[in-house]
């Protein structure tokens, strides 16, 4: 029997709210829906959820403040955005604030029901990193800490940053699709109907971070993926 997880939907949207809802809870889980960033920042502080699904554009408080106070205080806390801002920018100011992953609006209900999944898997299994720390070109990352080295540099990474580095050193200098990414990296399952430019979002803040020494170390190979070249 699949387990039941509590999920908090944060949507100032009534529509979508309950759709959010009801869908959520025809796959077994338990949700529940407020509709403003103050409410679900208390909620969410008040009881252990498994998963936060948060807007981005809610009265009061938005779903930026709210990722970013959230994180600060329940650090290992599951955060999925909804935005109907398909700039780049507002995505990747989502993964600044702490997202671990986003849904663009409008959106289909099974690809939605895919990134919950793959992410209450990540959240109810135990992800084991490498054991010990690895090269990636110069860099010298530590997954336990969850830190990179260069020289004199040091840069922080989340977990899946681990993961994605620790997979294209693995297969260093093999082209790796997008498709197996989300597989192995995101923990998603039957990907082939999912439309999503999350990998290239996590690669885009990735590459930023890398730059101070290795800027093209991750190279996009186009229709195919991405593969390590450094």
């Amino acid at each position: 029997m699949a387990t039941r997880h509590a999920i908090l939907v944060v949507e100032d949207e009534a529509a979508i709210c309950n759709g959010l809802c009801d869908a959520l809870a025809f796959h077994g889980h338990a949700p529940t829906g407020v509709a403003s960033g103050e409410e679900g920042l208390r909620e969410a502080l008040a009881a252990p959820y498994a998963l936060v699904v948060l807007d981005v554009m809610l009265p009061g408080m938005t779903g930026f403040d709210v990722c970013r106070e959230l994180r600060a205080q329940r650090p290992g806390q599951a955060i999925l955005m909804l935005t109907a801002r398909g700039a780049e920018a507002d995505v990747l100011e989502g993964f600044r604030c702490g997202a671990d992953d986003y849904v663009t609006k409008p959106f289909s209900l099974s690809e939605l029901m895919a990134r919950v999944e793959a992410l209450l898997r990540r959240v109810g299994a135990v992800i084991e990193p490498p054991a010990e720390p690895f090269a990636f070109g110069p860099w010298r990352v530590d997954p336990e800490a969850r830190t990179a080295t260069c020289a004199q540099a040091t840069i922080s990474l989340t977990a899946r940053e681990v993961d994605l580095l620790a997979l294209f050193a693995r297969e260093r200098g093999r082209i790796v699709s997008r498709r197996r990414l989300l597989i192995d990296v995101w923990g998603m399952r039957h990907v082939g109907e999912i439309r999503t430019r999350t990998v290239d979002m996590h690669i885009a803040k990735l590459r930023r971070k890398l730059a101070a020494a290795q800027r093209h170390a991750i190279e996009t190979v186009r229709g195919d993926g991405y593969r390590f070249v450094g």
